[in-house]
Order: structure tokens, then C-alpha cells, then sequence
């Protein structure tokens, strides 16, 4: 009686071997190398962004420094990215700058030549393009 229950036994697990698969872990195929390229340039930009603010976002309170900057701009007479007005309180809007000593939202440098933006001073409707 034992005999036949061992052999019953040992069909059940082959049928189930059989049968039921084990999960086999598959890993990833790697990406070509236009993905490859992709993700890197993403990630290469996403790195960039976070150094660097929009134009439209640089406003607030402002020192300027002569190294480390957040932002290099150049004071320019036309053709501007960003038109500042220097404010005594709320710089609130883009364009809007209030000059301080300590604890800027952003440290600008004004460069000659190679800058992230370029600015110029208004007396009215500051902002950006």
C-alpha cells in the first residue's frame, strides 16, 4: 500500500514539474546606442538645469559676486534676454531684482564675454523673452 502511494506521489510531482513552470528572471535587454545616447543626454540636461535658473525664474533677491556665481550675465544695450528693474522691495516678478548683501535667492557675476544671459537695465516693464 505504501508502494502505490510513493509512486502516486512521485507522478504528481513530475506532472507538476512539467507543467507548471518556475519563474525564470529575465533581465533587461541593454538599450541600443540611440537610447543609450538619449538617456544620457537627458540626464546630462536634467544635471544642467538643476546649475542653472530660467531667465524668466531669475528674479528675487540678487548679490552680485565676483566667483561661484548661480548665473554669469552681461549688461547689454539692446537685444536682451532679460529686462531688470532694480527694486527697493517685492521682487516679486520676473525682471524684478532687489540688490542685497547676504542670503540671495541667486549670486549673479557680470562677465564681458560668455554669459548665460544678457540683461539690461529699465526704468519700466521689466521681464523676459
Amino acid at each position: 500500500m505504501t508502494r502505490p502511494i510513493r509512486l502516486l506521489a512521485a507522478l504528481v510531482v513530475f506532472v507538476a514539474c512539467f507543467f507548471i513552470k518556475p519563474a525564470v528572471l529575465v533581465e533587461p535587454a541593454a538599450p541600443d546606442k540611440k537610447a543609450q545616447f538619449a538617456l544620457e543626454l537627458e540626464t546630462c540636461q536634467q544635471a544642467w538645469a538643476d546649475g542653472v535658473p530660467d531667465k524668466c525664474q531669475l528674479y528675487g533677491k540678487i548679490q552680485m559676486v565676483d566667483s561661484f556665481p548661480d548665473v554669469k550675465v552681461q549688461s547689454v544695450s539692446a537685444f536682451p534676454d532679460i529686462r531688470v528693474q532694480l527694486v527697493g522691495a517685492f521682487p516679486d516678478a520676473p525682471g524684478k531684482w532687489q540688490l542685497v548683501g547676504s542670503f540671495p535667492d541667486y549670486k549673479v557675476q557680470m562677465v564681458s564675454s560668455f554669459p548665460d544671459y544678457k540683461i539690461q537695465y529699465v526704468g519700466s516693464f521689466p521681464g523676459c523673452d
